[in-house]
């Protein structure tokens, strides 16, 4: 399988109402926008004034900060942010020792709990975040309130300056929330001084569209790549995370129309749902040595080298033994019936989850090509992107004399286990 699935190491929400309060182990990452009054009026909020006094010592405690800590301010939306981290060098490995000098892409995948208040064309938008933060162990609703790692001022759970998001005297490419009574929210790249570097990678939808997140972010995981090895003399970009948001157009509107709120399983769900990056590269190779190719729409096809059982860790090269249903009755000295033949090569895969029937891989025409070799028709699966315990089905699509054929069989399906 051309395609490798890195799951999340931290991710954590920050929303600018409690602008100290950790969400690290929260089971959903929020993005929002949300009137928290009715039309027309203002809600005053009391928050630490963390940016007014930039640079004095901080106490953890509430209760030992002084009046002129505070500052109330007037707002009719609350809005929310997360953040999310892979680790580089699982990148890198991929990269290097699995990929290696093939085309790649890389898509950040999340999958929507609920939404609600998309009313029209709502487009989030996905950032590098700029300076490192810790995912802290706190949930929305904590009482009293977790402090301890990312927040809509806070980065780290240092009690100086260091331990704060910068909202001004940023670094070439750099910004953070320009909103004036809401500074903060993370810093992140606009952009850097290489031209082929598009910022931000975004994914628009309505009403009706599905809320799946499923964005291509291969340029920021390049940069990510070339920074950490030292490729290039453009900006240098380490590897902090993604930070998704809102578009500016709908992250501060003011319009109790246009009120987005989308939740996605988080890194600590209990679902089978965790976010991920899913690396693809295009790994097809087509010999055909002494095999005929398949040319009958009526087929019969079998899976070989599949054991049926998997550990996360396994790599396996599943093969297609494949004939025609209906061969031609002429006079042989063998069995038409030990003939292999080979699929065609616009020939694909996908795999699903037995219990939910979703596709975990899709059929991609670029992607997940069925390769071929003198031996038979073949594909190769990485089985650590696929949850373990539980029960999958692989799918055969090909196309012969124009008629498109999916195929699938019960022993096409096997389960990945816990090792």
């Amino acid at each position: 399988m051309a395609v490798y699935k890195l799951f999340a190491t931290k991710d954590a929400s920050i929303y600018s109402e409690f602008p100290l309060m950790n969400t690290g182990l929260d089971a959903m990452n929020e993005v929002r926008n949300v009137q928290s009054t009715e039309p027309g009026t203002v809600k005053t909020i009391t928050v630490y004034n963390v940016w007014n006094t930039e640079g004095a010592l901080w106490n953890s405690n509430p209760l030992l900060w002084s009046v002129s800590d505070f500052v109330n301010y007037s707002n009719s939306s609350v809005v929310s942010r997360f953040l999310i981290g892979f680790e580089q060098t699982d990148i890198e490995y991929v990269l290097d020792q699995i990929v290696k000098d093939k085309r790649w892409d890389a898509h950040f995948k999340s999958y929507v709990a609920t939404a609600q208040g998309v009313e029209q064309q709502t487009t989030i938008e996905v950032f590098p975040v700029a300076k490192s933060w810790a995912n802290g162990t706190g949930m929305y609703g904590d009482s009293p309130q977790t402090q301890n790692g990312v927040s809509w001022t806070k980065r780290n759970t240092n009690t100086n300056r260091t331990g704060f998001w910068e909202t001004s005297s940023f670094t070439d490419y750099v910004t953070a929330s320009f909103h004036p009574q809401e500074p903060g929210g993370a810093e992140w790249y606009t952009g850097s001084s290489d031209p082929q570097l598009t910022l931000p990678a975004t994914q628009s939808f309505d009403i009706k569209t599905k809320k799946d997140l499923d964005i291509n972010v291969t340029d920021i995981v390049n940069v990510w790549y070339s920074s950490s090895k030292n490729i290039g003399s453009y900006t240098n970009i380490e590897n902090n995370g993604f930070l998704l948001k809102l578009d500016d157009n709908t992250e501060y509107s003011y319009s109790i129309l246009n009120t987005p709120n989308i939740r996605f399983f988080s890194t600590d769900t209990n679902t089978i749902y965790p976010p991920e990056l899913e690396i693809k590269w295009d790994d097809f190779d087509y010999t055909t040595g002494s095999l005929n190719i398949v040319n009958d729409e009526e087929i019969f096809m079998s899976l070989d080298e599949n054991p049926g059982i998997f550990y996360p860790d396994s790599i396996n090269r599943f093969r297609i033994n494949c004939r025609p249903k209906y061969p031609v009755r002429t006079y042989e000295t063998g069995s038409w019936y030990t003939t292999n033949y080979l699929l065609p090569s616009s020939s694909y895969y996908a795999i699903k989850d037995l219990d939910t029937n979703e596709y975990v891989v899709d059929f991609d025409e670029k992607y997940t090509k069925i390769s071929a070799d003198p031996k038979s028709s073949y594909f190769t699966v990485y089985m650590n992107g696929l949850e373990p315990e539980r029960y999958y089905q692989v799918l055969v699509k090909t196309q012969i004399n124009s008629e498109v054929i999916v195929y699938k069989d019960r022993n096409f399906q096997f389960k990945v286990v816990n090792g």
